[in-house]
């Protein structure tokens, strides 16, 4: 076969890498200084890159991503809003996702707990598994309306099944009777299976009264909680002009009350 038309079957089987660094080898003339081996490996390294990048795209797009140029690599860890910087760089290898771990966040409103939550899902998506992003307030919505347009399944099975779902926002309303029992359908359905990321503006102690129902604050939190993550942000808005505050911003302790007193499921920081 000749060059032009091994350039052109490998294009017909859509390995454009593989075709685009056949031209260059055959180009240089690399006969002379590569044996075969070297072209297949050269050939099948720009091969798996091209694929890598456009998988990591794919995810991507898929996932929504409130902030999607945010990357594990822009984390600032200088703010001054206590961020676990050791436990937080622990979760950039993925083993969270493989052992089905929750990350929880609170903080004040600006001090990036969005951005977090969206760089764990690049991260994920890096790691090619799959991620949805929600805010709260959208992840009930489109729930409502999947109900009354008979497709509630489909997106129930859709969001059960993600490797990584982002709930961002939780609160500070109080849940309705449907929304509390959405989100214990989701949770439950995904506790031990899947891996979720939840950031509040709320502290941890107050999420218990957003259920809003003892019955099903206790189900919902005893999952979230059992061998969670938990990150409590404090410090001033990143989103404002920097000002002077006290080094030494004190971190409230995470606790969800009569929940968290329970000492079969500690939660892991």
């Amino acid at each position: 076969m000749s060059t032009d038309a091994t350039y052109q079957a490998l294009r017909a089987l859509k390995l454009d890498g593989m075709a685009d660094v056949f031209a260059e080898l055959a180009a240089q003339n690399a006969k002379a200084s590569l044996d075969p081996t070297q072209w297949v490996s050269h050939m099948v390294a720009r091969e798996k890159s091209i694929r890598d990048a456009r998988r990591l795209q794919s995810r991507l797009r898929a996932a929504r991503l409130r902030q999607a140029d945010a990357t594990m690599d822009k984390v600032d860890f200088t703010a001054e809003r206590t961020l676990d910087r050791p436990a937080f760089e622990a979760l950039r290898g993925g083993a969270w996702i493989e052992t089905h771990r929750t990350v929880l966040m609170s903080g004040p409103c600006g001090v990036g707990k969005s951005f977090l939550a969206c760089a764990l899902g690049h991260e994920a998506c890096k790691h090619d598994k799959s991620v949805l992003y929600f805010r709260m307030p959208q992840l009930f919505a489109e729930l409502a309306n999947a109900k009354q347009a008979g497709t509630y399944d489909r997106l129930f099975n859709k969001i059960k099944r993600t490797d990584v779902l982002i709930l961002d926002d939780w609160g500070p309303d109080l849940m309705t009777a449907a929304q509390r029992r959405d989100l214990m359908e989701i949770v439950d359905a995904r506790y031990e299976r899947k891996s979720t990321v939840i950031t509040s503006q709320l502290p941890f102690e107050k999420w218990y009264d957003i259920i809003a129902d003892p019955t099903l604050a206790d189900a919902i939190l005893d999952r979230l909680v059992h061998q969670a993550y938990r990150f409590d942000l404090a410090g001033v808005s990143m989103r404002k002009a920097p000002v002077d505050v006290k080094k030494d911003i004190p971190s409230a302790k995470p606790s969800f009350g009569r929940l968290l007193s329970k000492p079969a499921h500690p939660a892991n920081r």
